[in-house]
């Protein structure tokens, strides 16, 4: 389509997208000084939460604490806003607590929309871009469906699900992005012209019902955490929990409606195309695979304070509408439920994030960045980490300064990028504790002290939380101190031993050699303790004790990470012919050439490179620093 081009305006960066990916990016880019133009389809789409209107959760509580510790706004956004606060997996080791917490979904947006209008060097544009401009490979702007022209050294696309969206609920399909807004069609043409390899992946969400329709004396009252706990480091505390959330199941009923009903499914039906979430399957998917279970949970959630909506957690459906009726009203406390939005699919365009250096930028257009479910994710916390990312290494490639990596060892951010460039996805991707191999060393609790001074380094976290991490780290170093040189004799220590069930001691016990039995926590110490004790933040406290108490399993942790880091410091020449080395296998050379490995380590984790492969390149480096040396 012709249109009249007109120039509007020159950037820095242009941010296409305004998701979770979008404004991270577009917040981080601003902060680093530069002047950068967010773009969404509609403003009432910033930080939407078409699906679950949740933060965190096993595995992405952990990034919020990164994107947190790193500067940017998602943990601060969903501590001003949280409705319910829970900490998962507390029974297990600390490596695998998450914190999660239920959101007031408008109130998420209006704070973000919020702070994006007040950051300096950021502006925000409600229009769809139609055309990505390149010039000899490179980036050069955009174009809104207008014809106004943006100007742009850099771009960041973070398109979500709107990219060529298409809308499933039974037989009936049609182009929509999420929630029902528009989807965005003539950019994927775009970027298919300018080179970008596209392919379709799905995800769906489950319908919302009113909560008056609902009984909830037939389901399990599932209530927050006494103390709330705050996601973001800044924050010493949050408030009370506001609601409480439900649990209830399927039943043999459900099943029979659904599996007599599975051929008008339009993901049984063949009508879908992409490639769903397999930890997030639709109602369906897991009725089918799961025959031999007799029930399937589900969370009936608040969507906010101002809304009667209710949202069914771990129900989405591709199903006709009367069959999702039908289905729903067999559950318990939900015979009468009145549903105001539909389950549905929704199936959208991504790339293959192979086609990403680890900074995130497009490897045959220079300084075009992706970031979130376009990069084959799936989640808020998945989107939002990658877009902070993105803005960070697209504005120190403008700066002309090295980019900004995060390995395997260093955070959960690092293990998700790392996963999807270097080994790729056929699926939408989530990230999980069990992804992490030095996870006792990735806790939530020291995200700060792994994170922010890096990122205060590279001019993204402020000087106020620049001071508040060095203040925490220095309490938790003096607290440590103070116990290790403080002794209880066995008339003080052993009514509390006995109390909480744990070895009596026939002498003088150090306090840090009591912290570390699994019974006593650091509050417990207090009753013994003659000493007026420091007053000591959650945050600060979570990190003391979890030092202590897995002290000899982190040491052994960093001995893994030393053997691990002489593989990721041999360095790989990312320009490297491998079809040129004798004795790699054909596949081997033809992975290696795709992905452009780093390191050494980097191509020992690309998927059809073998050992042996590894074992060629480390003799073909020898004889090259021979030669060379």
């Amino acid at each position: 389509m012709a249109r009249e081009r007109i120039l509007m305006g020159e950037y820095d960066v242009v941010v296409v997208g305004a998701g979770h990916a979008g404004c991270e990016a577009a917040l981080a880019c601003a902060r680093m000084g530069m002047k950068t133009l967010m773009f969404s389809i509609t403003l009432d789409a910033i930080a939407m939460m078409p699906c679950n209107p949740s933060i965190g959760g096993t595995g992405k509580g952990h990034l919020v604490r990164e994107i947190d510790a790193l500067g940017g706004e998602m943990g601060i956004n969903i501590d001003k806003t949280f409705l319910q606060s829970r900490m998962l997996n507390t029974a297990k080791g600390p490596a695998v607590h998450s914190l999660r917490a239920q959101a007031d979904k408008n109130r998420y947006h209006i704070e973000m929309k919020k702070v994006i209008e007040h950051t300096e060097n950021l502006d925000m544009k409600q229009g769809e871009v139609v055309e990505l401009l390149t010039e000899n490979g490179k980036v050069t702007g955009v174009i809104e469906k207008t014809g106004a022209e943006y100007k742009a050294r850099a771009v960041i696309l973070a398109t979500g699900t709107f990219l060529s969206g298409k809308v499933f609920i039974g037989s009936s399909n049609y182009m929509s992005g999420p929630n029902g807004l528009a989807p965005s069609i003539e950019l994927a043409d775009s970027l298919k012209k300018a080179g970008m390899k596209l392919r379709r992946f799905k995800t769906g969400t489950p319908a919302r019902c009113l909560k008056d329709s609902l009984d909830f004396s037939k389901m399990e009252e599932q209530k927050g955490d006494e103390v709330p706990v705050p996601f973001s480091f800044l924050n010493d505390s949050i408030g009370e929990n506001k609601i409480s959330c439900y649990l209830t199941y399927t039943n043999e009923h459900t099943h029979k409606v659904i599996l007599d009903n599975l051929t008008r499914s339009a993901l049984f039906g063949g009508e879908i195309e992409g490639i769903g979430p397999r930890y997030c399957p639709s109602i369906e998917d897991k009725v089918n695979r799961f025959r031999d279970k007799e029930r399937h949970q589900l969370f009936v959630e608040p969507e906010g304070l101002d809304t009667d909506e209710m949202y069914i957690q771990g129900m989405s459906s591709s199903l006709p509408e009367d069959v999702q009726r039908d289905f729903y009203k067999t559950i318990p406390g939900l015979e009468n439920l009145r549903i105001v939005r539909s389950a549905y699919a929704i199936e959208y365009d991504c790339i293959d994030p192979q086609d990403l250096n680890l900074n995130l930028e497009y490897k045959t257009i220079e300084n075009l960045f992706c970031a979130g479910q376009l990069n084959g994710s799936s989640g808020y916390e998945e989107a939002a980490c990658q877009g902070l990312m993105a803005g960070i290494n697209a504005a120190l490639k403008l700066k002309g300064e090295p980019p900004f990596i995060l390995g395997r060892d260093e955070a959960y951010i690092g293990v998700l990028l790392d996963d999807l460039i270097t080994k790729g996805t056929n699926e939408p991707y989530r990230i999980m504790t069990s992804r992490a191999e030095y996870r006792l060393l990735l806790r939530q609790d020291n995200a700060d002290q792994r994170l922010t001074e890096k990122s205060y380094r590279i001019g993204l976290a402020s000087e106020e939380r620049y001071m508040r991490y060095l203040k925490k780290k220095e309490n938790v170093e003096k607290e440590f101190e103070r116990l290790k040189g403080k002794t209880a004799s066995p008339l003080k220590a052993n009514p509390l031993l006995s109390r909480k069930g744990t070895t009596e001691v026939e002498s003088g016990v150090n306090f840090v050699e009591l912290l570390k039995r699994p019974q006593i926590t650091y509050e417990d110490l207090k009753e013994i303790d003659d000493e007026t004790r420091p007053e000591l933040t959650y945050h600060e406290i979570a990190q003391l004790e979890v030092q202590i108490k897995y002290e000899g399993y982190i040491k052994k942790q960093l001995e893994q990470i030393k053997k691990y880091k002489k593989l990721e410091d041999r360095k790989l020449d990312p320009d490297m012919d491998y079809s040129k080395i004798e004795g790699l296998r054909i596949e081997g050379a033809q992975k290696l050439s795709q992905v452009k490995p780093l390191s050494i380590g980097q191509a020992s984790r690309i998927s059809g490179v073998s050992p042996a492969d590894i074992n060629v390149l480390l003799i073909y480096l020898e004889k090259m620093r021979r030669t060379n040396g």
